[in-house]
């Protein structure tokens, strides 16, 4: 057990610095970690790393929100809506095979890695540029909140590594901007889903309060380098892909055997 403590809250600083530097990747980096490094089971993972990731998400909000990096109105309306879809689909996403989950969950990944990699050599904002809200934004951000809401609900994760994109593709906001307002929706999305799966049983409350501890810590660390990489967008666009890449790779070799063996 005590191993086990020490190996979540290890991961847990991970899954924190992740958070703090690019507002995603912390759910992606959770599930397989709590599967492979601590040992929980499928559906525990996806349960305990969703309510994780919320805690040290909402945390790493007010780190933003305290630097500038957060656009409100964007930031509420993108959690409200998107909680909504994050319900529906944690719902069907517990009736769904665990490994055949985490595989298709690595597909999405490389495809959402691809994305940012494309947006990468694209013009992006200013800085400084003030929040957009028009009726277009309005409706394009309360679509992208809801497919994005759905789809992290369904694969168990706070989804910042759709959130940002999300944003992104739906405002046209800097990087900086995008990280630091996904995290509210990151909070609500994972929260969402962590209700249901506790409701199932499907929580296990010891590792979740270690991988937290330990979030809060690397999560300090990651919000300080992602103000010092906001200047160079290509570079913090790069960290997110690259990391998106790495984790789906090797989530995509573990559990590859959940189609070939049927």
């Amino acid at each position: 057990m005590l191993i086990q403590a020490v190996l979540a809250v290890v991961c847990g600083s991970l899954v924190g610095f992740t958070l703090g530097l690019i507002g995603g990747g912390g759910s992606i980096m959770a599930t397989p970690l709590l599967l492979y490094v601590v040992g929980l089971p499928p559906h525990v993972s996806i349960g305990t790393g969703a309510l994780a990731v919320s805690v040290n998400s909402l945390i790493n909000f007010g780190g933003h929100a305290r630097s500038g990096n957060v656009h409100w109105r964007t930031a509420i309306l993108f959690a409200m809506v998107g909680i909504v879809g994050a319900a529906i689909g944690s719902a069907l996403g517990k009736t769904f095979d665990g490994q055949r989950l985490l595989f298709l969950f690595a597909v999405l990944m490389v495809v959402v890695g691809i994305m940012i990699l494309l947006r990468s050599s694209r013009p992006d904002g200013k800085a400084g540029a003030a929040e957009s809200f028009t009726a277009a934004v309005l409706a394009k951000v309360s679509l992208a909140a809801m497919a994005v809401g759905m789809l992290s609900g369904f694969f168990g994760i706070g989804g910042g590594f759709l959130i940002v994109p999300g944003l992104l593709f739906s405002t046209g906001m800097p990087m900086i901007f995008a990280v630091g307002s996904s995290l509210l929706a990151v909070g609500g999305f994972g929260l969402s889903t962590a209700v249901n799966y506790g409701w199932s049983g499907l929580v296990n409350w010891q590792v979740a309060a270690e991988y937290i501890a330990g979030g809060i810590v690397g999560g300090l660390i990651g919000m300080r380098l992602c103000n010092h990489l906001a200047p160079r967008k290509t570079a913090l666009n790069k960290v997110f892909a690259g990391l998106v890449f790495v984790v789906a790779a090797y989530m995509l070799y573990r559990n590859l055997g959940a189609f070939t063996s049927t």
